[in-house]
């Protein structure tokens, strides 16, 4: 838990911002939503890419078929609208060919002009015409139009239609009697779409149909029709839709009874029951339209062709028919999600397969706000808390995740249990969190990489500061403990070459020195420390890990060996002083980070082994070799050679640790250097076994053959000073160094 608490410490405002945003999300749902064209035409676009990819063969049992007023039956039977004989002629033989249900999506609502009634008027107003008259009277009910297509209308059933208005002054006709019951006798808190005004049919036409239903579409605020109300609301009495009315003639259902239940803080629509099936909607009365495809997705009839027996009439035998234009020109073409030129007349067609197969309209449940509100919360809640521990790449990746696996959610739903919920705000909170957390990652890493800049660009290579900047992540600025290796660097009497020169000789001297140095460092994967005076301080396998970092700083302290040496030949020909310098070296646990106060920080280490690692620069001098390494060193490169030193106790530290010369590979192929090595190891193990009078005869043989090197001096002498002390039993041939 205390490592969570940091974390989301550490990432405090992407945390909180992650949060904020689902919080506005959630207004934004809640609040604006409903309101929103915008939020609501997004919706309506992924309802529509939904629908479509999931469109599919739909084969029922109803025989649902448009006889269509198109292009061909205008140029035909003349201009649209028709005369309503010819409109009986299609009842009757619909009638005849089995047609169970006629539906019609067009009006009669001014009556048809009677030519024998307009003659007999005009002759009325002339002398000596009262037996011309007289004579015609009887043809005047044979042209009544409207008399002819009422009689028709008892040949099977047929549903007119009738428009409401918004319009309160515009009440065309009378209403019909309603066929639609409730459940409960209270109406006041329901809601639905309400209307003012009407258009409906002729009054013959109205008494003798057997069924009225409005035809009345209701388009999203993006003008697309994707829902169709059930039922419409004129004062205090509701009325069926032209598709609901022709399914309750065609299941032989006594009447329409909406289902309510209590919903949130009043009673509201739940559903519509024809005859023994219960059609979910929404709060409105409205239901999804289940589109079976795009345009004439069911079969079309030209109104030519059946007016002139050119077509089979066995098609229509137990049929739903819908009468309706797909001609251009006559206002009843759609936007819908399967088509911006959709007949309105298959809407119709399409409503009522559902309402006969309720399975096949999807639904938004009255749960889909909790829903919503749950969907944000989750992704809300653990994106918030993901992402800011995330690297841009792997935020770009799980947001992409996120959202696939909302739409494959969303398909889910629809396709399997035919539940429809509104994706927008779950969608776009997802993207909006990728998108902020990519954006503040990209703000911290830009700060952080000017920041790691800032601090290696003058002590580590720049191959090293390219890798960081890549990966700023990668490193750990606060501070850690980890295994390392330490270079300490000295120039031998740097007092004494200071005091024999000017400041600026000094200055040149030591920048001359120094650049080759740290070229060598970076070279080999070193980071510089510090430079105090004469000394260079560098360690490995920080801020990026090394694996072969003392095989690194090894290699590093033999090259700076040599640029001292050329050096050294350089300087003494420009008769400037002779530099030697002492290395020391020293694996182990360290503490790495951006250590300070406020007013100034560096990148450094810290710890036990760093100070030996000093310790061990100091005692070059003391045994006479350039270059001295820690024992965890020679453990960690099997295959290099070195020559034990000494163990030795240094000044504030009780433990003795051995010490150890690496030879350069090339000496270590020597023959002379092997053997000398023989030797010498022989020699030391020799001492340790307490052997004084052997030892000394073999330290004595190296010292003969090598009398530059101190070390046989060395221990010459401590040999010739222990065999004449007590030596205790606890012995290891440690020696201990007062100084430092």
């Amino acid at each position: 838990m205390p490592w969570v608490y940091s974390n989301l410490k550490k990432h405090k405002t992407a945390v909180m911002s992650g949060f904020t945003v689902t919080f506005l999300m959630m207004l934004l749902q809640y609040f604006v939503a409903e309101n929103s064209a915008i939020l609501q035409r997004i919706n309506g676009l992924i309802y529509d890419i939904r629908l479509n990819s999931t469109l599919e063969v739909r084969n029922t049992d109803i025989n649902i078929i448009i006889l269509d007023i198109d292009e061909k039956s205008l140029e035909q039977e003349g201009r649209y609208p028709w005369s309503r004989v010819k409109i009986a002629k299609i009842i009757n033989k619909l009638a005849e060919a089995g047609a169970v249900v006629v539906a019609f999506d067009v009006m009669f609502s001014e009556p048809e002009r009677n030519y024998i009634n307009s003659v007999i008027n005009l002759l009325d107003d002339q002398p000596d015409t009262q037996n011309l008259i007289e004579q015609i009277s009887p043809f005047m009910s044979k042209a009544d139009a409207d008399a002819i297509m009422a009689q028709s209308l008892s040949a099977t059933d047929v549903v007119l239609g009738m428009a409401f208005q918004g319009d309160p002054k515009v009440k065309v006709g009378t209403l019909p009697p309603s066929v639609v019951t409730f459940d409960t006798p209270d109406m006041s808190t329901l809601h639905s779409h309400e209307f003012f005004g009407y258009t409906n049919n002729i009054p013959i036409l109205q008494n003798n149909a057997p069924g009225i239903g409005f035809i009345n579409s209701t388009p999203d605020p993006d003008n697309f029709i994707r829902t169709t109300s059930l039922i419409a609301r004129y004062g205090n009495t509701f009325y069926p839709s032209l598709a609901l009315e022709a399914a309750k003639l065609y299941t032989l259902a006594d009447d329409i009874k909406v289902i309510t239940a209590n919903l949130k803080t009043s009673r509201s629509i739940v559903g519509i029951k024809l005859g023994r099936k219960v059609i979910p909607t929404d709060e409105y009365g409205r239901v999804l339209i289940p589109f079976k495809g795009g345009a004439k997705s069911y079969p079309y009839i030209s109104a030519t062709d059946l007016l002139n027996d050119q077509v089979d009439s066995n098609i229509f035998n137990s049929a739903i028919v819908f009468v309706g234009t797909s001609a251009i020109g006559h206002s009843d073409l759609r936007a819908t999600p399967v088509g911006v030129q959709y007949p309105g007349v298959e809407i119709h067609a399409n409503v009522i397969d559902g309402l006969l197969h309720p399975e096949f309209i999807p639904s938004v449940p009255d749960w889909w706000e909790a829903a919503i509100f749950m969907m944000l919360l989750i992704i809300g809640g653990s994106l918030s808390l993901l992402f800011p521990f995330l690297g841009p790449r792997s935020i770009a990746f799980f947001g992409v995740c996120v959202f696939a696996s909302l739409i494959l959610f969303d398909l889910y739903l629809w396709a399997v249990q035919k539940i429809s919920l509104p994706l927008a705000t779950s969608l776009f909170l997802s993207i909006a969190l990728s998108v902020i957390n990519i954006g503040i990652g990209y703000f911290k890493e830009s700060g952080k990489r000017k920041q790691i800049k800032s601090i290696f660009d003058q002590y580590v290579p720049p191959a090293h500061i390219d890798k960081m900047l890549d990966d700023p992540n990668a490193i750990n600025l606060s501070g850690q403990r980890k295994e390392m290796t330490v270079l300490f660097s000295d120039i031998r009497s740097f007092t004494t070459i200071s005091e024999n020169l000017t400041a600026n000789e000094l200055g040149s001297l030591l920048n001359r020195y120094f650049s080759p140095i740290t070229k060598s460092i970076f070279e080999h994967k070193g980071t510089i420390d510090k430079y105090v005076g004469d000394m260079v301080m560098a360690f490995w396998n920080a801020p990026l890990n090394d694996e072969n970092h003392v095989q690194n700083a090894i290699n590093c302290a033999f090259q700076m060996l040599d640029i001292t040496k050329d050096l050294g030949d350089i300087f003494a020909k420009e008769g400037l002083p002779e530099i030697k310098v002492g290395i020391g070296i020293n694996t182990g646990e360290m503490n790495v980070g951006d250590m300070g106060s406020t007013y100034r920080r560096a990148y450094t280490v810290l710890g036990d082994a760093v100070n030996l690692g000093s310790r061990l620069e100091s005692l070059t001098k003391f045994y006479g070799v350039e270059l001295l390494v820690g024992e965890t060193c020679v453990d960690l490169c099997p295959k290099m050679k070195f020559r034990q030193i000494d163990k030795v106790r240094v000044k504030g530290k009780n433990k003795a640790v051995s010490i150890f010369e690496p030879i350069p590979e090339f000496l270590a192929d020597s023959e002379g250097v092997k053997n000398e090595l023989k030797q010498y190891q022989a020699a030391y193990d020799t001492y340790l076994a307490q052997n004084w009078e052997q030892a000394l005869k073999l330290f004595l043989k190296l010292h003969e053959k090598n009398k530059q090197r101190k070390l046989y001096s060395i221990y010459l002498q401590r040999i010739k000073e222990l065999k004449n002390m007590p030596i205790s039993n606890d012995w290891d041939g440690s020696f201990t160094h007062q100084n430092k």
